[in-house]
């Protein structure tokens, strides 16, 4: 009859196995953390292999992503669609068992990890979903929403400093329903860590204000299980389990070296790992008795037929909010979003205000969040700067989760992972505010949120040297060009409140990446377009101002310097010239139209082009071509009104009119 050793075993085999076969990869967590894996997986863990996203399931994340093999192992053994081919192509082109998780790309892989950090910061996101949703949601007698987040980590997560800011925040919120696993091995790639992180782990998080359960032997199955008790018994706050293991556990010669953090074990010490763990049976072999013992099909299946149960009881005391989760859950927007959204835009055109965008961002949200209870908002402790808050805002607090806005502090790092997980959970389409040039604080979040292709919205502000008197530090040169060049990231500039609103619409409709909306500190004015026009924002780019005739030159512009190129235009028109302006308030979004409609703004045999972007210049090559010129930023701004600025560097209406002139 099979231990419960035995069952890690076979967690610790396949990792092996699959790492050597790759010739690449991480055993030693795998290995190491295989008892703690299964006692939670055999243990509470709540999910059902066929339906990976039945909506009450408890969510895992492994933070450590680098330790792939083991999640990878865990979802063939309890019975995911992840075969035994699968693992065997470990780190192979188009496998499902990628070098690191990849959401949507395995079954049952609940978010991308790698980047270490990111993984606990998410799973506080993913927690605090089900909090607001079980808020929001649940009934006397129908607890729809009531799941644990679980998570595995490492040393590497910890040192990083996104942890601290996402642990921090996670301990004053209270989130009960959050388990960690620390896997304290004391070893990374370059060795024994304590010549370079001596922190005092278990007393940080005690700080925090978390449940902290010391000296785990991570090894111990009976241990695991009365410290796993603990955590799910203290409801009020969240908890870090501190496991004291072995890394590469399981292999007599290199267990505890960091030897096995990183590189496959070798044959000779795979047969003696075999040996040690007295297990006989051959690479890629799991005996039958042990896959039953680890086959959760058949009570993940009870599990969710019971919720369903009771979530029909639940539709028919309370249909409408039956109906508001699963449409809630399943990413779909109302039914009247687009008329309603529309209207929007169309009163926004009539009012016709001269306002910075970041304040036309604020006035879109009054009026598009009463469409969407599941609008989530929140900024890095500059709400009233960014514009973040709206009129039906309620924020978040450890004694109120009847909310739909979270003050993060200034944390950009971990409010981007938590925001990549409110969304990965499901039920919320989170946003979050701070200045441009603190994108660069949260760009590995926001890249995250690309490769995974999921919706997050980003109100970036202060968006150009128009900020003035801050000076270079606070005046986002590069960040608009670094955002753009990453996949899947819509970046909008717009240049008024109609675009303005027109960029919201577009970033809520996205379900397939995130959506960054760059806005302006000063005043810019309302430009008028026609209903055409106006229909044309949501392609990212279009003709706002044309010529009579076939165009000389296209002066593109994009924010506050659309109206700049307006004004140039007109001035060249008095001079005989026959000018076309492109606003392209989303070249991300532009990029992706059909090839006639991208030549039918900008022809291919109008060879002068003049791009116009307070910004680094470096993006608009590609349109202007070999022949044109971009009117744009080549160093730091400097401290200075922002007008004077932009005359400085050469904003101005004579410097594009002089630009275009000498091209034509």
């Amino acid at each position: 009859m099979p231990s419960r050793k035995d069952f890690a075993n076979a967690i610790r085999v396949l990792s092996m196995d699959a790492v050597e076969k790759a010739k690449s990869g991480h055993p030693g967590a795998p290995m190491g953390m295989a008892n703690i894996a299964e006692a939670l997986w055999r243990g509470p863990l709540r999910h059902n292999p066929a339906n990976p996203h039945w909506p009450d399931r408890d969510r895992f994340v492994l933070s450590n992503g680098h330790g792939s093999m083991l999640i990878y192992a865990l979802l063939h053994l309890t019975g995911y669609a992840v075969s035994m081919d699968d693992i065997r192509d470990f780190r192979q082109m188009g496998s499902r068992t990628p070098g690191h998780p990849e959401y949507g790309i395995t079954p049952g892989v609940e978010t991308t990890t790698g980047p270490l950090g990111q993984g606990i910061a998410t799973a506080v996101g993913m927690a605090m979903a089900e909090r607001m949703l079980a808020t929001g949601f649940n009934r006397d007698g129908f607890p729809v929403v009531d799941h644990h987040t679980y998570v595995f980590l490492g040393d590497g997560c910890m040192m990083e400093g996104i942890s601290h800011e996402a642990c921090s925040l996670a301990g004053t919120l209270g989130l009960g329903k959050l388990i960690a696993f620390y896997d304290d091995n004391g070893i990374s790639i370059d060795g024994e860590v304590k010549g370079w992180f001596a922190d005092d782990t278990p007393a940080r998080f005690e700080a925090y204000g978390w449940h902290v359960v010391r000296d785990v032997d991570g090894h111990d199955a009976a241990a695991l299980d009365a410290a796993l008790a603990a955590a799910r018994a203290q409801t009020g706050k969240p908890s870090l389990i501190c496991c004291k293991t072995c890394i590469g556990s399981g292999a007599p010669n290199k267990c505890g070296s960091h030897d096995c953090h990183g590189s496959p074990l070798g044959e000779a010490e795979i047969a003696a790992a075999r040996e040690a763990m007295n297990w006989p049976h051959p690479p890629f072999e799991i005996p039958a008795d042990i896959y039953a013992a680890w086959d959760c099909r058949d009570k993940g299946a009870k599990d969710e037929a019971a919720w369903r149960e009771m979530f029909e009881g639940y539709r028919k005391a309370y249909p409408d909010l039956a109906a508001a989760f699963e449409r809630r859950m399943s990413g779909e927007l109302p039914a009247n979003w687009e008329a309603e959204v529309e209207a929007c835009i169309a009163a926004t055109d009539s009012a016709a205000e001269k306002l910075a965008t970041r304040v036309a961002s604020r006035n879109a949200l009054n009026g598009i969040a009463p469409l969407l209870p599941e609008l989530v908002g929140g900024s890095a402790d500059l709400t009233g700067s960014v514009g973040t808050w709206h009129k039906g805002s309620v924020r978040l607090t450890p004694d109120n989760w009847d909310a739909n806005y979270i003050s993060y502090g200034v944390r950009e790092f971990a409010m981007g992972a938590i925001m990549n997980g409110l969304t990965l959970h499901g039920g919320f389409i989170p946003y979050a505010g701070t200045f441009l040039i603190f994108s660069d604080y949260a760009k590995n979040a926001i890249r995250l949120s690309a490769l995974m292709g999921i919706r997050v919205v980003w109100v970036l502000t202060h968006d150009s040297i128009g900020v003035g008197e801050d000076g270079p530090t606070h005046q986002p040169v590069e960040q608009l060009g670094g955002l753009r060049l990453i996949p899947n990231v819509s970046v909008w500039r717009p240049c008024d409140t109609v675009e303005t609103v027109a960029a919201w619409k577009s970033a809520i409709e996205c379900a397939t990446g995130p959506t960054c909306i760059s806005l302006t500190r000063q005043g810019v004015p309302h430009i008028a377009r026609t209903a055409e026009q106006r229909a044309a924002i949501g392609r990212g780019g279009y003709i706002l101002r044309d010529c009579a005739g076939k165009p000389e030159a296209i002066i593109m512009a994009t924010g506050s310097e659309v109206q700049l190129a307006v004004e140039a235009a007109a001035e060249l028109e008095k001079r005989g010239r026959r000018v076309r302006v492109v606003s392209m308030p989303s070249s991300s979004v532009f990029d992706r139209q059909d090839a006639a409609y991208r030549e039918s703004v900008l022809p291919s045999d109008v060879r002068v082009r003049v791009a116009v972007e307070a910004a680094a210049s470096d993006a608009w090559w590609k349109y202007v071509g070999l022949d044109g010129k971009v009117v744009g930023m080549t160093g730091f701004g400097e401290s200075a009104p922002g007008g004077v600025l932009f005359k400085h560097f050469g904003f101005t209406v004579d410097n594009v009119v002089d630009t275009v002139t000498s091209l034509l």
